[in-house]
């Protein structure tokens, strides 16, 4: 086993903790159809792309044989099918029907009169025990049977040639495990993961500033000549070691300039740099913390609860998520397994 490190604590009043990628949090629909939210949130701009998440759909598996079909089916496991894009509409019925027939099942899929709200696709996974659900495609998982109080998160570091984590744990009680199952994939595209409770993510602001403010900050190989291009100073906040930009901006002011500075690094090709628009956001706020921290982690009330935000320490990936439960069922451990130790 490698060292073990305390990356922060978790505040879970609902009892149900959901472990998704941080960066997607501005496109959490709460209560809302997902489809009210403007995909173009996701960074889409092919109209293709953006008409496929709009007219996308939702679908639940019905019948006698629901259980044993649903959990079979090999394109989508599980008793819910989220995100279906427009395209695939027509022909999704017809190709789990014939999953069906294959095996001799009763069962079909019905499609929902609207697409089901993210906070209730987090309460299915994690009452129903479903293997995880998804946000506009990407993969999340949610667990039930978490105190009302704050629980440990921490991380193993890994045995291997790379300095990374091995898997992060949320210790939630302690007791001998009688049993390690996985409960499904987190996937993530930003390089960070969230621990969340479900209610409290109603109450996240990923880019709405609460002072009205924004930075701005760039690094990389040509950010030095950027700099003196645009009289930006060096940043000197820990985590920023060798960026420029600017700080405690008008929002407007900060969009601008962002804005100005990757027009000047995308009109020569072969330049090198990245460009950071930071509203002074909850995102900002936890992030903040996170690239100051020797753990990279950071923490951020919401209301009776506590979010984590944790980098994975690898980048991107689709990571497996496993619970420990004792011999009566309860909750003992989340674990997300970053590497293969």
């Amino acid at each position: 086993m490698g060292e073990i490190v305390p990356l922060g604590e978790v505040r879970c009043p609902s009892g149900q903790m959901v472990v998704i990628d941080g960066g997607i949090l501005g496109m959490w629909s709460g209560s809302r159809p997902p489809n009210e939210l403007d995909p173009r949130g996701l960074g889409f701009e092919d109209p293709d792309l953006l008409a496929e998440v709009a007219g996308s759909a939702d679908y639940a598996v019905v019948g006698p044989d629901a259980e044993p079909a649903a959990a079979s089916f090999p394109v989508r496991p599980g008793r819910y099918h989220y995100d279906i894009p427009a395209s695939r509409l027509d022909t999704w019925t017809q190709r789990f029907g014939d999953h069906c027939r294959e095996h001799g099942w009763t069962a079909a899929v019905e499609r929902s009169e609207q697409q089901v709200p993210h906070r209730e696709r987090a309460r299915r996974c994690a009452v129903e025990r479903q293997p995880g659900f998804s946000v506009f495609g990407l993969p999340a998982v949610a667990v039930d049977g978490l105190p009302a109080g704050a629980v440990t998160v921490e991380a193993e570091r890994s045995d291997g040639p790379w300095d990374g984590w091995s898997q992060i744990v949320v210790r939630v009680r302690d007791a001998p495990v009688a049993t390690t199952v996985e409960i499904g994939v987190v996937g993530v595209d930003a390089a960070r993961l969230a621990f969340a409770d479900a209610d409290a993510l109603e109450l996240w602001r990923h880019e709405e500033p609460s002072d009205g403010l924004a930075d701005v900050a760039f690094w990389g190989v040509d950010a030095p000549e950027a700099a003196a291009e645009f009289t930006a100073e060096p940043l000197t906040a820990a985590g920023d070691e060798g960026s420029f930009g600017w700080t405690d901006l008008p929002l407007r002011s900060a969009l601008r300039r962002a804005m100005t500075v990757q027009a000047w690094r995308d009109a020569e090709p072969g330049r090198k740099m990245a460009v950071d628009f930071r509203p002074h956001s909850h995102h900002w706020e936890v992030m903040r913390q996170v690239r100051a921290s020797d753990t990279e982690s950071g923490t951020l009330a919401l209301g009776d609860a506590q979010i984590m935000f944790a980098m994975t320490s690898w980048g991107d990936g689709v990571f497996p998520v496993q619970v420990d439960r004792d011999v009566d069922g309860h909750l003992l451990a989340v674990r997300i397994i970053l590497a293969e130790t």
